[in-house]
């Protein structure tokens, strides 16, 4: 989870990871086309060169897209709760929005969802530029509240979204663009979604065996990343006692809080527990060992008895198993 402190402006922002989702197959898609779009021009470019018999070389710039979209939600008190988002059309000519498309796209959506607000806007990139604040000052969002921007790291923006967001949520502020602080939520119905996202299965479904595999490389992939984080979280308070960075107060207590939950975890019970799911677990590994074993020998006698009848039947011998 992000940091949960509350911005300069004293308002509480919180975002679901429906959102992060949708604005990265936004950008993934977007860079796909353009790629797509680059590889074609490069070619006709080495077509014609070599019509013309150049032996120059032909090479294309890539720039990372920017992409724009809306993001909707609710705002209770001095709470800001992001829940969806949708994209938008941007004319990089006017750097303006297209109104038309947008009053489109927000009655389709109140009239599925009649209790969101449109909150903001989203742009990816890697700084804030002047035509952001052209966008702000067009007025085309009469109900902002929120600008979102996202840095845009190819590939790090679904499996690594938290270390990269953290200064990432701007707060429109008198025409100026300030950091503000976030927090992640979700419910139930979201992580099965974006656990279903993070672990694609084959199109025909797959076998369970690769089913099972999918299952536990994800709970392996979470506990080395919570190991990492214990890692990392344990080599700070040895800093902090050792005097080489200052000592937080409230970090501490955070890590005071999760300690005394650990206790608990400690009893006879859950050590029986343990001990039971560990040993049916190294059991069911044996027998599928044991399985694998007979199933390869099973092969190799049926080569062996193949290869021998052959020879029985120029020689008369018989079989060898």
């Amino acid at each position: 989870m992000a940091s949960a402190s509350s911005s300069s402006s004293g308002l509480t922002f919180k975002v679901h990871p429906l959102v992060i989702v949708n604005i990265s197959d936004h950008y993934t898609r977007v860079k796909s086309q353009q790629q797509q779009q680059q590889q074609q021009q490069q070619q006709q470019q080495q077509n014609t060169a070599a019509d013309e018999d150049s032996s120059s070389s032909v090479s294309v710039v890539t720039k990372s897209p920017r992409v724009y979209g809306c993001v909707i939600g609710v705002q209770r008190g001095r709470t800001v709760e992001i829940f969806n988002s949708f994209e938008l059309l941007y004319d990089p000519s006017t750097h303006s929005l297209d109104r038309t498309f947008l009053d489109k796209k927000q009655d389709l959506y109140k009239k599925v969802f009649p209790h969101f607000y449109i909150l903001g806007w989203y742009s990816t990139g890697t700084d804030a530029l002047e035509s952001d604040m052209l966008i702000h000052k067009a007025k085309v969002l009469s109900c902002l509240v929120v600008f979102l921007y996202l840095l845009s790291i190819v590939g790090a923006i679904i499996c690594r979204i938290s270390p990269y967001l953290h200064d990432f949520m701007f707060l429109l502020l008198r025409f100026s663009f300030g950091p503000a602080s976030f927090e992640s939520k979700t419910v139930e119905a979201e992580r099965i979604s974006v656990d279903h996202v993070a672990h694609l299965k084959p199109s025909d479904g797959g076998s369970a065996a690769t089913q099972l595999a999918a299952h536990l490389t994800g709970i392996h992939s979470a506990i080395k990343m919570l190991n990492s984080r214990i890692r990392v979280l344990h080599h700070y308070l040895l800093s902090m006692q050792k005097g080489e960075i200052p000592c937080e107060n409230s970090l501490l207590r955070q890590v005071s809080s999760l300690l005394r939950r650990l206790p608990a975890i400690e009893s006879g019970k859950f050590l029986d527990d343990f001990l039971m799911e560990y040993n049916d677990t190294l059991l069911i590994t044996y027998l599928a060992m044991f399985t694998n074993c007979s199933s390869t020998m099973n092969e190799l006698v049926d080569k062996f008895n193949t290869a021998y009848d052959r020879h029985s039947r120029r020689g008369g011998r018989t079989a060898f198993f």
